[in-house]
């Protein structure tokens, strides 16, 4: 699987038309759907909740990249594993107990993805890097769509390859917020494997000719 890979955020659809979206999501060149679960204490926003998230998995036909952007995820891993998840990210920042999480997620035999904000040390992970399959770095802060990619997460993306590499790890990198047709390349080339996209991909004239400029890249 040498190939990147492209996840749209499904944050930045059109909920008035929710399900046309998933469809078109399910006919491009995209690989996964990104599903963003805030709940307004761990980020300033609330996303959406059980409702939508059983439609996108009632309607979704590729592997759902699950990223909870909560506090106590442990608490609703069993519930978002319910909902079909096929890969459950948590934040670093969020967890008192990362090890305790890690081992949770795993128990329910679904991949185990951890974020990390754009102010986190890309060194908090070097404990945890041979035990996930993913790592999220955030491209912005997390909470809202439509964000100004921050620069230095190239470099970031670069630093967490070298521990990746340095560590054994078949640990993947994925880059969540910001990302667009301009900086793919540059992230790419320094290491990152998924692609999430949310506005660059919803907001454009052209959503699935957005998606195969990204995925060709």
């Amino acid at each position: 699987m040498n190939k990147h890979l492209i996840a749209p955020s499904i944050l930045s659809a059109d909920f008035s038309k929710l399900q046309s979206e998933i469809e078109m999501i399910n006919n491009s060149d995209a690989d996964w759907f990104h599903i963003d679960i805030m709940d307004g204490i761990f980020v300033p926003n609330i996303s959406f909740g059980t409702p939508v998230m059983k439609a996108i998995s009632k309607y979704a036909k590729k592997l759902l990249d699950v990223h909870l952007m909560i506090v106590d995820p442990e608490r609703y891993i069993e519930h978002f594993v319910n909902f079909g998840s096929d890969i459950i990210t948590v934040h670093f920042e969020a967890c008192n107990d990362l090890s305790l999480v890690i081992k949770k997620i795993k128990k329910f035999k679904v991949k185990v993805g951890v974020a990390i904000n754009p102010d986190t040390e890309i060194s908090v992970l070097s404990n945890h890097i041979k035990n996930i399959d993913m790592v999220c770095l955030m491209g912005v802060f997390p909470g809202f769509s439509g964000q100004k990619f921050i620069e230095k997460t190239i470099h970031r993306c670069k630093e967490l390859s070298e521990l990746i590499k340095h560590k054994n790890s078949s640990c993947i990198i994925e880059i969540d917020g910001g990302v667009d047709s301009e900086n793919a390349k540059k992230l790419l080339e320094n290491g990152a494997k998924v692609l999430v996209a949310g506005s660059h991909v919803f907001k454009s004239e052209n959503p699935l000719k957005t998606i195969s400029k990204l995925k060709s890249i």
